[in-house]
């Protein structure tokens, strides 16, 4: 199916989104909204939960650019997350279920594999498993930690939680970032 249909589908669950929960979206509306059949939804996306990671991964790779734009951790993060609040609506809504396909667990896949191609371009080899799993425990964290604070209004500022996830890093992740001259 073509990107400008999922995209309209995807603005439709963004305004369904604004009023009410996603576990209490029907495809239904979502096709209503978007003026398509509930068969036009089903050749594009599995599920409603499918279309939130599809648009995700969407909005997400606008944030690896923005991540990538920055030449520390520290810088690509800072991007994320302002980005992250400038689509603050989506992440609250998709942050708050944790039904099967579910944006938490998607988030830390893209994350987790991000970190791992930065990781090993800059190396020029894989890790190896101890470092791999160091790596996992840390996305999986900072995931659950970018879902309390988009969940809680985004509180603190975007500078505030980098600091907060810089420091939480792990030394044994700290020093190969260092190492690499992408730390801080």
């Amino acid at each position: 199916m073509s990107e400008p249909m999922k995209l309209r589908l995807a603005q439709a669950m963004n305004q369904c989104m604004k009023k009410a929960s996603v576990e209490n979206i029907t495809i239904k509306e979502i096709c209503f909204e978007a003026n398509c059949s509930r068969q036009t939804f089903y050749r594009c996306f599995k599920d409603k939960y499918d279309l939130i990671n599809w648009y995700f991964d969407c909005i997400l790779r606008i944030s690896f650019d923005r991540m990538g734009q920055g030449r520390t951790i520290y810088d690509g993060l800072l991007k994320k997350f302002q980005y992250i609040q400038e689509e603050s609506l989506f992440f609250h809504a998709a942050f708050s279920t944790d039904s099967q396909n579910n944006l938490r667990q998607h988030d830390f896949e893209m994350i987790y594999a991000f970190y791992l191609d930065l990781i090993t371009k800059k190396k020029q080899y894989p890790l190896h498993s101890k470092q791999r799993d160091i790596l996992e425990i840390y996305c999986f964290a900072s995931v659950y930690r970018t879902a309390k604070w988009v969940l809680n209004g985004t509180k603190e500022t975007p500078e505030e939680l980098v600091d907060i996830l810089i420091h939480a890093m792990p030394q044994d992740l700290t020093s190969l970032f260092k190492q690499l001259n992408i730390y801080k």
